[in-house]
């Protein structure tokens, strides 16, 4: 082994479902939660600016030799985020954002886009769900109440807070 290279943490991760349980689904609502487990993941590990690029512009000017070793580690990390976004998607969202060549950046952004670039027909369409969800659709008031609070999650994902006659807000 090369003198003074260190094992980057993020090669220590054996598997990513044991940090971040949930798989990310389409029609879930729970891309928040899911987004904010993979970044307070990633930070800990070193790779978060693999997802959210550093603002840092403080680069120094190194040798070409180093650069390709920075260049070559930063490859295989941007690898590793990449299969951690993908091992905790689901089938059909991987089948939306996998572009052969994308790096966990690009992963990322088309995921938030997917999740956010219809924000407004989306809460239009739980608005509608959550006023049409009926008492005697459920075997008794926990699942109905259980719906309710899933549907209001989804709802604050996507912007606006259901409230009810009274003024309190379910979030």
């Amino acid at each position: 082994m090369a003198d003074n290279q260190k094992l980057h943490p993020a090669v220590t991760v054996n598997n990513i479902r044991n940090f971040i349980p949930l798989t990310l689904e389409l029609k879930d609502g729970k891309y928040e939660s899911w987004s904010e487990l993979f970044q307070i993941h990633c930070r800990p590990f070193a790779v978060i600016d693999h997802i959210i690029p550093s603002t840092d512009s403080s680069s120094s000017t190194t040798s070409s030799d180093t650069n390709t070793v920075k260049d070559a580690n930063w490859d295989r990390l941007d690898a590793i985020v990449l299969q951690w976004i993908y091992g905790t998607i689901s089938a059909e969202l991987l089948g939306i954002v996998h572009v052969s060549g994308f790096s966990a950046q690009e992963a990322w952004e088309c995921l938030n886009n997917v999740f956010h670039d219809n924000r407004h027909t989306r809460a239009i369409h739980l608005t509608h769900k959550f006023t049409n969800t009926r008492l005697d659709d459920f075997p008794d008031v926990s699942a109905y109440f259980q719906e309710l609070k899933n549907i209001a999650d989804q709802l604050s994902n996507v912007g606006p807070k259901v409230e009810d006659d009274v003024g309190h807000r379910f979030e």
